[in-house]
């Protein structure tokens, strides 16, 4: 069985490229043996992260239990957890955005202020964020 689960957070200290490189290197090597597949979307104007996790329910749910426990995260929000038919996320085994480079009209169709807080996201904004700068990444 296939889920997602999406969550925000906020950092502990200062997002930057050296903790991102970090976070990037480990998932990836991890996640490729797990079948886990995902976006990390950074905002280093407000110290927060939104992450999407999909794969088989076990793997996901360890993921997620390793980053509960990551002591670079503080706040973790389960925001959505859900049995999924297909993957939004398939072509990365984790992909990277910095939220406070996306295009701002973009975020502001998800959300309440350009400069985003992804603790205040709904589960469905959250989700509808992240499906459309993965579409607008991958040219669709």
């Amino acid at each position: 069985m296939l889920v997602r689960l999406i969550y925000a957070s906020r950092a502990v200290d200062p997002i930057d490229q050296k903790m991102l490189d970090r976070i990037m290197e480990q998932s990836r090597s991890s996640n490729a043996e797990a079948g886990i597949t995902g976006m990390l979307c950074a905002c280093t104007d407000t110290s927060s992260f939104l992450q999407a996790i999909e794969g088989g329910r076990t793997q996901v749910n360890a993921v997620y239990a390793d980053i509960v426990c990551d002591p670079r995260h503080e706040q973790v929000t389960l925001l959505a957890y859900d049995e999924i038919q297909e993957r939004r996320f398939a072509n990365s085994r984790m992909g990277l955005v910095d939220l406070s480079r996306v295009n701002p009209g973009l975020v502001l169709r998800h959300a309440e202020h350009p400069a985003l807080d992804t603790m205040t996201l709904s589960s469905r904004q959250a989700t509808a964020l992240m499906v459309e700068i993965a579409e607008t990444l991958a040219g669709g």
